[in-house]
């Protein structure tokens, strides 16, 4: 398992590889973030409300708890929690 802190320890991420491929999940504070991302990633809001802007969009979009939304490969995209 890795453990990983981002953002002056505001994103902390536990990290291990299953026999799907890697699996990640994280915990993050109030605030404004940008994520880069090196293969495509499924994103599950499992507690509160994330707001995203994706490369291919102008707009932010809000997933509630329960939600899901995917990321491209070597791609950006910000975050609002």
């Amino acid at each position: 398992m890795n453990i990983n802190h981002y953002f002056d320890n505001n994103v902390v991420s536990i990290g291990f590889d299953s026999k799907q491929g890697p699996v990640s999940s994280g915990v993050m504070a109030v605030g404004e973030y940008t994520f880069g991302t090196s293969q495509p990633e499924r994103m599950v809001v499992v507690h509160g409300a994330m707001s995203v802007k994706l490369p291919a969009s102008d707009d932010w979009q809000t997933y509630p708890q329960g939600t899901e939304f995917n990321v491209a490969a070597n791609v950006e995209f910000n975050v609002k929690i």
